[in-house]
């Protein structure tokens, strides 16, 4: 059941506009989750420069989408599993058996794994890791920066779970339920 408003693109105005014609300009349409964020162009704004910067950091777009459905179905969000198994299927070109296995923090590649392990660890711990956790993901080759930079992947995802959840978000993606999924 949707609970917020998705903004018809053509009825924005101001800055929601501008933002919205930005994303039209890139993806070609503007998807319904930043529709509805649109009601709120702060946090729409924040939502697209946090993305884009971290889908140009050290770990890249591709395992920001994989970090982005362990995430997703850690916290049964269907909008983001249905939207981010778009991206990378279509967009990345990622595998179907590679994002499979994302969504429940497996990978083939040994780095990768870790990665997408540790995120489920900080995502079921709420943040409170041990030294443990930090030491096998160091040991896995992870760096510093990549990290920091699983946190910040894990913390955007979680804010569009959570917007997508309260929101009540229409998928307006081929739709993917959590395994776990009651909504």
């Amino acid at each position: 059941m949707t609970r917020l408003t998705a903004i018809n693109p053509e009825q924005a105005t101001g800055k929601t506009k501008e933002l919205f014609n930005a994303v039209q300009g890139k993806l070609g349409s503007v998807p319904n989750m930043m529709r509805t964020m649109g009601n709120s162009p702060a946090l729409l704004e924040s939502y697209l420069n946090l993305s884009s910067t971290l889908g140009s950091g050290i770990l890249g777009a591709k395992t920001g989408e994989l970090i982005a459905l362990a995430v997703a179905e850690s916290n049964a969000c269907n909008y983001c599993l249905s939207a981010h198994s778009f991206i990378g299927s279509k967009l990345m070109k990622i595998e179907p058996e590679v994002l499979a296995n994302a969504r429940i923090g497996n990978s083939l590649n040994a780095k990768t794994n870790a990665i997408l392990q540790f995120a489920k660890q900080i995502v079921n711990k709420k943040g409170l890791v041990s030294d443990a956790d930090v030491t096998y993901v160091k040991n896995a080759g992870v760096t510093e920066g990549e990290i920091g930079e699983i946190v910040g992947h894990i913390a955007i995802n979680i804010l569009t779970n959570y917007f997508n959840i309260v929101a009540g978000t229409e998928i307006d993606f081929p739709v993917v339920r959590a395994h776990t999924s009651t909504i």
